[in-house]
């Protein structure tokens, strides 16, 4: 772990990434990619140590409330968030200041934090998105090592219904060969539906690979799955998007399965409920 100052904190469309890097230890994390021009080792976490003050400075900045969104890019509660508590303080200004948050996790820490959700969420808007990609825990385990399981995910996700708090899952990469399988699916939808989940992002039964990404996620498969990275090299070569030969069948499920249960699954319309704050709180902010 080491500490840096920035210049800035917020993307164009008012996302963060408190922390860059990753200790979560997902085989499959995309954020390792070589694309994203990493200067350091992705598990020595970049700690942006001025990240309150600079969010302090962007929201009162603007004209108008808005959703602020973080870990798009990097889990923002991880082992390191319980002492240094960045998050938590990030999350004081974007209640203060009666913006909306919507915060990307796989770690059951962000309970830590309902208190300041549940303020947000009834100034403004709150939204909690958990990633449930393994509904075998043995095979989570392996999947996603250093993060609580899907169960305790999906255990965060009642919590949050519990007191009000929307949520939405990323039910995505499903591995080929792994997980892609219709009782896994099931098994996801069945926990994102007794939570009360708003929607689910799912890109398609598959994983993207890119250089830096594809190198971990197959020395992985040689650890965990003997003679997978064979059948990866012969089923997809170098390709970015590779989907399941299982997708047609088991997208069908999945959408035809949130239909039933009124979730939205479209990406757009998902993304769009993430990013829009809600009308009747909105006004301008001078302070």
């Amino acid at each position: 772990m080491h500490f840096v100052s920035t210049k800035s904190i917020l993307s164009p469309k008012n996302g963060m990434n408190i922390y860059r890097g990753c200790t979560h230890g997902c085989i499959y994390c995309d954020s390792r990619s070589a694309c994203y021009n990493m200067q350091h080792a992705f598990e020595d976490i970049e700690v942006k140590q001025n990240a309150p003050e600079l969010l302090e400075k962007a929201l009162v900045s603007k004209r108008k409330l808005c959703m602020v969104g973080t870990g798009s890019m990097s889990d923002p509660y991880m082992p390191c968030e319980q002492k240094l508590m960045l998050t938590r303080r990030c999350l004081e200004v974007i209640e203060r200041h009666g913006f909306g948050a919507a915060v990307i996790t796989k770690s059951d820490m962000i309970l830590r934090d309902i208190d300041l959700l549940c303020s947000i969420n009834s100034k403004a808007k709150a939204v909690v998105a958990m990633t449930l990609t393994t509904y075998d825990e043995a095979l989570c385990r392996i999947i996603e090592p250093n993060v609580c399981t899907t169960k305790r995910r999906y255990e965060v996700l009642k919590e949050m219904q519990k007191n009000g708090i929307p949520t939405v899952v990323w039910f995505t990469p499903v591995l080929p060969f792994i997980n892609d399988t219709e009782e896994n699916l099931r098994g996801i939808l069945s926990y994102c539906f007794d939570a009360g989940v708003k929607g689910i992002i799912c890109m398609g039964i598959g994983t993207t690979m890119r250089d830096g990404d594809r190198e971990y996620f197959y020395s992985a498969l040689d650890r965990y799955f003997p003679g997978m990275k064979q059948r990866y090299i012969s089923q997809f070569g170098n390709e970015y998007v590779c989907n399941s030969v299982n997708n047609g069948r088991l997208m069908s499920i999945f959408c035809n399965e949130c239909e039933k249960h009124s979730v939205m699954y479209d990406p757009d319309e998902v993304f769009s409920y993430l990013h829009e704050f809600p009308e009747k709180n909105e006004q301008l902010s001078f302070f």
